[in-house]
């Protein structure tokens, strides 16, 4: 299959880097530095784990520019800012080792809960805040694993949604995905499954019409895409998303807001507009997590509560997601929006809506 040949010939080192971009001195620093390393950190597990090292489809290259500051490149390309880190930053941002109820099975809010099918990406995103878990070569999830989470599942019937994440669910062959869901659905019938992927805009060519029909037919199923920039929405990824849609996955979409890629009204109304014509209703903007190497990305939340303030103006509830926070360490996704309410008067509430105009609402 052409996907499987595209994920070999991943881009994973500074030569075959410059073949295709000449590298920044910050880039080329981080690329020195991290050669220098002496010794590798440690998994969660214990193992020694590289560097969360770089890796980028052919295909998500082609679709940066040449400029350093390019929405798409600074996603995929590292630089040496990723090497300093932040008194505030942590290894596992969300708190994922503290909610592990058996290997890979993470359960922290009441009715969900997080199986991390593989440490896989198609593209290492240079924010990831779960890059001590990607890459640390731990591969897909294995029989005796997927055999206790079920039996978890099966025991904890408060759980109604499994996120099937990882690392990449899609990173895995059809065969083997399609084992996983039904072993899960034999356990626990009905209970809903988000596949959360980065594929359709890194890897298109992964979303076979085989693939795009099996999942179709393993509802009730949700595909959860993550996308950060409309130049990712070329006509490859197009198509993976008209395909999955069309097969009956419904679709939704995550980004991340990181300074200096999508941290403008007009870039995020562009991308948002773009997905909801391509039936991917925007779910939710996040806030970029304290994951460590990453304060380079993260804009103030004032500047994000701006932003979604300009947005409500601008697009309507299909096209607007949620603005979010995962509390460090494991306190769970809250909502952050700009308040509305300027204040009380004689039994009145008093609004201001997005275009800074006032307006009165009984109180009782």
């Amino acid at each position: 299959m052409l996907w499987r040949l595209e994920l070999r010939r991943r881009i994973k080192t500074r030569a075959a880097l410059e073949k295709h971009l000449k590298l920044s001195p910050a880039e080329s620093r981080w690329f020195e530095e991290t050669e220098k390393a002496e010794k590798p950190e440690k998994a969660a597990d214990g193992k020694a784990a590289p560097v969360f090292g770089f890796l980028v489809t052919p295909y998500f290259l082609s679709r940066a520019g040449k400029e350093k500051n390019d929405p798409v490149r600074v996603q995929c390309v590292p630089d040496s800012r990723e090497l300093a880190r932040g008194p505030e930053e942590l290894r596992d941002p969300l708190g994922d080792a503290a909610y592990t109820k058996v290997p890979r099975l993470v359960h922290r809010c009441r009715d969900r809960a997080l199986l991390l099918v593989t440490d896989e990406c198609a593209v290492n995103c240079r924010y990831c805040f779960r890059r001590h878990y990607a890459g640390g070569r731990r591969g897909p999830i294995r029989g005796s694993e997927l055999k206790n989470a079920a039996a978890y599942l099966k025991a904890h019937h408060e759980v109604h949604e499994l996120i099937l994440s990882g690392g990449d669910p899609l990173t895995l062959d059809d065969e083997r995905l399609f084992s996983l869901i039904d072993i899960l659905r034999e356990a626990r019938p009905g209970l809903l499954l988000r596949l959360s992927t980065r594929i359709a805009s890194a890897l298109p060519s992964r979303v076979t019409r085989r693939l795009a029909q099996g999942l179709g037919l393993r509802q009730p199923l949700w595909g959860v895409i993550h996308i950060n920039h409309p130049k990712e929405l070329g006509p490859e990824c197009t198509e993976a998303l008209r395909r999955l849609v069309s097969a009956g996955v419904p679709l939704v979409s995550q980004t991340v807001l990181l300074r200096g890629v999508n941290d403008s009204e007009a870039v995020l109304e562009e991308l948002f507009r773009a997905l909801a014509r391509r039936r991917v209703k925007p779910y939710y903007l996040f806030q970029a997590d304290l994951a460590e190497g990453t304060g380079h990305f993260r804009a103030p939340l004032a500047r994000g509560l701006e932003i979604m303030k300009g947005l409500r103006g601008r697009l309507s509830a299909l096209a607007l997601p949620e603005y979010a926070l995962d509390l460090p360490g494991g306190g769970g996704k809250t909502p952050l929006s700009p308040s509305y309410i300027k204040g009380e008067e004689e039994g009145f509430v008093i609004f201001e809506n997005s275009e800074g105009k006032e307006y009165r609402y009984p109180k009782e």
